[in-house]
């Protein structure tokens, strides 16, 4: 099944001009350092939105490729989270899957800033599309549950263009210029954001009222987290998804998206299945299992930059 968003242009569009009505009265209130961030994401965006599919490919690889050899943010961060998930790999696999890794999340970038245009110019298949209307079917609201793995902005804005009621729990970033644009992009295609640090409540809300919230349960949680096994390691995994289910019954499916070939996406939807005698951290090694075996299909569209395995385990907490 090939999703096409065309016949939504004139929602994105109306979203578009809302999103625009209020960025005057913003951007008054932002730092000037803010305000130029917003101006610049803003045009750069404008002027990827002018070029070919093919050219910014071209652009985002030979930018990935830059960003490989001379700006290495966090690159031995990602290094070394590849190695110890791969422990018996080469180094030259390694390597490989590094800058594949990259390729990948650059030409993810250059497509997020190119929304609409570039969502509009994918094919889309999806598998698991039961387990989602299913879900929602039952009336219960449904804890979507993903990482950072694949094209999650486009899996994001799939669910927005495609109806369904989407509110994402995200970070607030700390330049706000930047973090008006990203949510710009994100809320154009109808998906929704709920922040970190904003009563709990509302989240309960969202799926009292039927709705879906969704949330990236991959990184390091701190002490507040659960330790769980993943890729080889004991992880501090976010509690969250498994709390909402234990209190709400609301179902559980995770979801990804990943690149296949060319301009082609496949979306798979997995239901998590419990029981009311699983604890919050049977749930929490569940979904964290799913998300590992989907790593090692496509280990390179994966985010390895975050310090996943920051926090370690005094003990095994249960």
């Amino acid at each position: 099944m090939f999703v096409k968003g065309k016949k939504l242009l004139k929602h994105k569009y109306f979203l578009l001009d809302y999103a625009d009505s209020l960025n005057s009265t913003f951007l008054y209130f932002m730092k000037l350092t803010h305000k130029l961030t917003y101006k610049l994401l803003r045009y750069f965006s404008k002027w990827l939105k002018t070029r070919s599919h093919y050219r910014n490919q071209i652009f985002s690889h030979k930018l990935s490729g830059f960003f490989f050899h001379c700006i290495p943010i966090r690159k031995h961060v990602a290094a070394s989270n590849i190695a110890c998930s791969f422990p018996k790999r080469s180094l030259q696999w390694k390597r490989n899957v590094l800058k594949n890794c990259y390729q990948f999340f650059m030409h993810n970038f250059i497509q997020f800033f190119s929304f609409p245009s570039s969502y509009f110019s994918k094919s889309i298949s999806i598998r698991g599309k039961k387990y989602l209307d299913g879900a929602i079917k039952q009336g219960k609201g449904v804890i979507i549950i993903t990482g950072h793995f694949g094209a999650f902005e486009l899996l994001s804005a799939w669910l927005g263009y495609n109806g369904y009621p989407i509110v994402g729990v995200a970070h607030r970033q700390r330049n706000r210029g930047s973090d008006q644009f990203s949510r710009e992009q994100r809320e154009m295609s109808g998906f929704v954001h709920i922040f970190r640090k904003e009563p709990i409540e509302k989240m309960y809300r969202v799926l009292s009222e039927g709705k879906m919230l969704g949330l990236v349960s991959d990184q390091d949680a701190k002490n507040r987290g659960i330790f769980v096994n993943f890729l080889n390691q004991q992880a501090s995994t976010p509690k969250g998804a498994a709390r909402f289910h234990k209190n709400t019954g609301a179902p559980m499916v995770f979801i990804t998206c990943a690149w296949q070939s060319s301009n082609k996406y496949e979306i798979n939807c997995e239901r998590i299945v419990s029981d009311p005698h699983d604890t919050v951290k049977d749930i929490t090694q569940r979904y964290s299992t799913i998300l590992e075996e989907i790593i090692k299909q496509h280990p390179e569209q994966y985010f390895w930059w975050h310090r996943r395995w920051k926090t370690k385990s005094i003990q095994n907490n249960g």
